[in-house]
């Protein structure tokens, strides 16, 4: 290769870093500063008395609805499917939350009732008051979820 043929290789290299980096260069998005987010909306509180020596009632938050309480039968339960969450009443009408994934598969319980929260996917059963599997290939209890009946109503905890 002679010098003249290395300079103009050089030359050329020189140019085409040059113009990739021009297109490089005007390829930069300018980051814009996100507007102010509102804040959240405030949940609801209510008035709980508390084990003190005052017994002065203090305001606690509530957590979500879950739903109804007049929804959920003693001895029954409801599945709502968007939260994944299954609640129930056991027969003394103490109220019960668990996961309505199924600890076999991951399906979604389909059905309460009869004691027993189903999975039709595979057969799974799970006691409404414990979620302890009673039937099924499940082997695992569905998770409990904490849940908490206040003002008519079913909230988690």
């Amino acid at each position: 290769m002679t010098n003249r043929e290395i300079d103009r290789r050089s030359a050329l290299l020189g140019a085409g870093t040059l113009a990739v980096g021009t297109v490089l260069s005007a390829c930069v998005v300018e980051q814009s500063v996100p507007a102010e987010q509102p804040a959240p909306a405030k949940q609801p509180t209510t008035s709980v008395p508390q084990a003190t020596e005052s017994s002065a009632p203090t305001a606690q938050p509530a957590g979500d609805l879950l739903t109804s309480a007049k929804d959920v039968p003693a001895g029954g339960g409801v599945i709502l499917k968007d939260q994944k969450i299954v609640v129930t009443r056991d027969d003394s009408g103490a109220p019960h939350a668990f996961s309505a994934v199924c600890t076999h598969q991951g399906c979604l319980v389909t059905a309460v009732g009869e004691g027993t929260i189903d999975c039709k996917c595979h057969g799974s059963k799970f006691d409404l008051a414990s979620g302890e599997p009673v039937g099924g290939p499940a082997k695992k209890p569905l998770p409990p979820v904490a849940v908490v009946e206040r003002d008519g109503g079913l909230f988690q905890a």
